[in-house]
């Protein structure tokens, strides 16, 4: 026996524009029919979190699908794949399309060479799925950009949930993080952590989808742009704040990448706070407050910026 509930829509083109729509989602359980042998014009992320069976994809081998583990079905791709017919399983799918899913594959979050996922947890990606199938009810005015934007939000659930990155983020990743802004060039990286500039790029385009060096540069130029808005320290003392000892240079590419010469980004954004500037995230059950100099009293509610 086996439980099945799904529902398919049909995004307009300016759905499509906005670079994701979802094409339906589903939810089922148990000792489910064989799916396939099928090829699709659209990806299709199915979430198994628990239960087991086996995935044979377009090179004919058949492989065991052990929960918690996620399916990625791609376009073009033939597969073909059931649960264990003694235990099923249970999974819940998404079927979604749009040029944005070149980028996520770009970056590493869609992988079509791995069509079998392990996950270390796959609470997440199926809080996401549930909502999607909330917003699926009939009559939901918002139902094409709520569930859209419901599939980007899969997506990032999905890499966080990978069973080969640790839960809080890669290990590499967040040291170069906390390195990012010391005057290192990426050998000098590599070395720190034992490893060559090669494994060194391989391992942060596995992990983050980019390249070192514009992993690090992201991480100074956002740096930067706090140091504008919310200091008055000259361009050429937040150039040396992260990592870069010729002001020219950071200006120029700051400009580059950023559109705007770090004056008319301060001059945009730079901002006096009172009571100082703070990094902390903020807390929704503690919001920032501002203390009028007038008044012992707080109120609550108002930004701090």
């Amino acid at each position: 026996m086996y439980q099945t509930w799904m529902r398919f829509f049909s995004p307009g083109p300016a759905h499509h524009r906005l670079g994701l729509v979802c094409l339906g989602v589903g939810l089922q359980h148990g000792a489910l029919p064989t799916v396939g042998p099928r090829t699709l014009d659209h990806h299709v992320a199915v979430v198994i979190s628990a239960g087991g069976g086996w995935y044979r994809g377009a090179d004919g081998r058949r492989t065991t699908v052990t929960a918690p583990a996620l399916l990625w079905l791609t376009p073009g791709v033939p597969h073909h794949y059931a649960p264990d017919p003694d235990t099923g399983w249970d999974e819940g799918f998404v079927d979604f399309a749009g040029p944005a899913t070149e980028t996520y594959t770009e970056l590493g979050y869609i992988e079509p060479e791995r069509p079998v996922v392990p996950l270390s947890d796959p609470s997440g990606p199926r809080a996401v799925v549930a909502r999607i199938a909330r917003a699926a009810r009939r009559g939901n005015p918002l139902l094409e950009v709520e569930t859209g934007a419901a599939v980007h939000e899969l997506l990032v659930a999905l890499r966080r949930a990978r069973a080969d990155l640790a839960p809080d983020g890669d290990q590499v990743l967040q040291a170069l993080a906390r390195d990012a802004c010391t005057p290192m060039s990426v050998a000098d990286h590599a070395r720190v952590h034992g490893m060559t500039p090669t494994e060194l790029r391989s391992a942060v385009r596995r992990a983050a989808g980019c390249s070192p060096k514009d992993y690090l540069l992201g991480i100074r130029l956002t740096r930067a742009k706090e140091l504008l808005a919310a200091t008055e320290l000259p361009v050429a003392a937040v150039a040396r704040r992260v990592g870069y000892d010729d002001p020219a240079y950071f200006s120029r590419l700051f400009t580059r990448r950023v559109g705007l010469a770090p004056v008319r980004f301060r001059a945009q954004q730079g901002r006096s706070v009172p009571g100082g500037w703070s990094d902390r995230v903020p807390d929704p059950d503690d919001p920032p407050m501002i203390h009028s100099p007038d008044s012992a009293e707080a109120r609550p509610g108002e930004p701090i910026g």
